[in-house]
């Protein structure tokens, strides 16, 4: 499927699904992307906790925590990210950054001169480096529990194209 989107140069992001069962780890299923789909795949988020400790995700984009709760993880909470998890979001921040500058102009410079980039000029520079299929966001989360979906589908939102940004074939 990886290669029918590459070929009709369909943009897209992963969703690194079931963070709540046993074996799962998200850090090695991005090595996964990166070595057998695209060194373009980018942590959008990190998880926190591992297996059933999971209980919410790191959004590298905004920099804020969130938290799943309810029965079905339908009560979404943002609380500040863990302290333990502060350096590494920290990293996979700029990661994301230098990613996205290095593929949009606007962002290049800025990048280069240490000048602040905002999460608003972060969040358009990802969708035109995602349409433009330069870029694969990679999102975190249990589906079955519902803890992520909704964010996921907020990226949906925000990076993936309308018809209208696509045109006709």
């Amino acid at each position: 499927v990886w290669r029918q989107a590459d070929k009709y140069n369909v943009p897209r992001i992963a969703f690194v699904n079931k963070m709540d069962k046993v074996g799962a780890d998200f850090y090695m299923s991005l090595k996964s992307i990166h070595e057998r789909l695209s060194p373009n795949g980018v942590a959008i988020q990190l998880p926190i906790g591992f297996e059933n400790s999971f209980s919410g995700v790191v959004d590298l984009v905004d920099m804020k925590a969130y938290t799943f709760e309810g029965k079905h993880g339908e009560i979404i909470k943002e609380i500040p990210i863990p302290e333990d998890m502060q350096q590494q979001a920290e990293e996979y921040h700029h990661k994301l950054l230098e990613k996205v500058a290095e593929n949009d102009e606007q962002l290049t410079d800025k990048y280069l001169n240490a000048e602040p980039i905002s999460t608003e000029e972060l969040k358009a520079g990802i969708r035109r480096a995602v349409i433009a299929s330069k870029i694969y966001p990679v999102y975190c989360g249990s589906s079955l529990a519902n803890k992520g979906v909704q964010l996921v589908l907020d990226g949906v939102n925000a990076y993936l194209p309308s018809p209208l940004d696509i045109g006709e074939f």
